[in-house]
């Protein structure tokens, strides 16, 4: 019987990964913690518990206590917002990562997963189908954290035998939570005001293509990574993962297809740089072959289930 431990659980991954866990290994062998109370669903199909993960002594406690088998450590300032507070931002996500491997080293709970980003890569990566190993010089808070934050899981592997895993996250699409600071928010908020306004004013410029991921294909293949036998991964630092590559004008003439009057206009902000040290598209193939990465939805389809769950949302409130 695992016993899970999501750190982060109230944030736009973590309250999905939950309820997806919970599915899996029932609601009270999956404890969800953050430092703010988590959405209603979270919170009433399971444990939660406020809980810092910065604080390495209640940790470890909590590990010990629930005998967690599993974590998944969600905590993180996002690359928008940690370029706003770059020191605080490095602080919070490399003690978030450190206090979580050496509390898994302490403990019971070896087995731990933590999301890198196609934030890793930089302005000298190859920026179509880019190779999972290749060129990697982040220019962003984030992107040197993330990068950082590969390799000490990869050494805690190595000298602790820690079971760490990670997958390199693209954009993520949800309509369940709001956008929490990244450079890929544009791609959620313009579901919500393609809705309410008719229009949206994006931040980044109608040409600038970036990998995206609907939030369900995500969670699946957050799972199957961590449910794959070890002895099958051949990486311990982060697996690329793709999904599906478009333009705010490519996603916006989709949404133009159910909503034929939307328009889009264009004030590329601080964000158009990070995004133009992102990749264009990525290749996954080394996951495919691993663990068996997989895909779902298309551009076409995750757009029509946004709009459609979004449209039941707004009626609802």
């Amino acid at each position: 019987m695992e016993r899970i431990l999501v750190i982060g659980s109230s944030g736009q991954i973590g309250s999905e990964l939950v309820l997806a866990l919970r599915k899996i290994h029932g609601g009270e062998n999956v404890f969800a913690t953050d430092i703010k109370y988590p959405p209603k669903e979270v919170g009433k199909t399971g444990p939660f518990q406020i809980l810092d993960v910065l604080d390495f002594n209640n940790l470890l406690h909590f590990l010990v206590r629930h005998k967690i088998t599993q974590v998944y450590n969600l905590a993180a300032v996002l690359s928008g917002n940690a370029e706003k507070i770059p020191l605080q931002a490095w602080d919070i996500n490399m003690k978030a990562l450190m206090n979580t491997l050496e509390a898994a080293r302490q403990s019971d709970a070896k087995k731990l997963f933590w999301p890198s980003s196609i934030a890793i890569f930089g302005p000298t990566t190859p920026m179509e189908e880019t190779p999972q190993l290749t060129v990697m010089e982040p220019n962003t808070v984030y992107g040197i954290s993330k990068l950082a934050g590969e390799r000490w899981g990869e050494y805690y592997h190595n000298r602790y035998d820690i079971d760490f895993r990670s997958v390199r996250y693209p954009g993520l699409i949800s309509y369940k939570t709001e956008p929490g600071g990244g450079t890929t928010d544009y791609a959620v908020e313009i579901f919500f005001e393609a809705i309410k306004k008719g229009m949206y004013e994006c931040f980044l410029s109608e040409d600038t293509g970036l990998p995206m991921m609907f939030m369900d294909d995500a969670i699946n293949n957050t799972i199957k990574l961590m449910d794959c036998d070890s002895s099958k991964l051949s990486l311990r630092s982060g697996y690329n993962m793709a999904g599906i590559s478009f333009t705010p004008k490519t996603l916006s003439e989709a949404i133009k297809k159910h909503i034929p009057d939307f328009s889009i206009s264009y004030k590329p902000d601080f964000r158009q740089a990070i995004a133009d040290s992102w990749p264009a598209s990525i290749d996954e193939s080394v996951a495919i072959a691993d663990w068996g990465l997989h895909t779902e939805y298309d551009l076409d389809r995750m757009t029509a289930v946004m709009l459609e769950k979004i449209r039941e949302q707004l009626e609802e409130a």
